[in-house]
């Protein structure tokens, strides 16, 4: 059975800071069709940036 990918994909999280560093999480599209930003913990940089979606 295939996964529903239609609502919940998988997206890449990059960081701002340019370190290359990415978090991998799932986003819910109904509630969120824009760019997802969040902010999280570089660990290249020892602290947190914005992480933005990256397609």
């Amino acid at each position: 059975m295939a996964r529903q990918t239609d609502v919940r994909p998988v997206v890449k999280l990059k960081s701002t800071a340019g370190t290359g560093y990415t978090y991998v999480t799932r986003k819910n599209r109904r509630n969120d069709p824009d760019r997802l930003v969040l902010r999280k913990y570089d660990p290249l940089v020892r602290r947190h940036v914005d992480f933005r979606e990256e397609r």
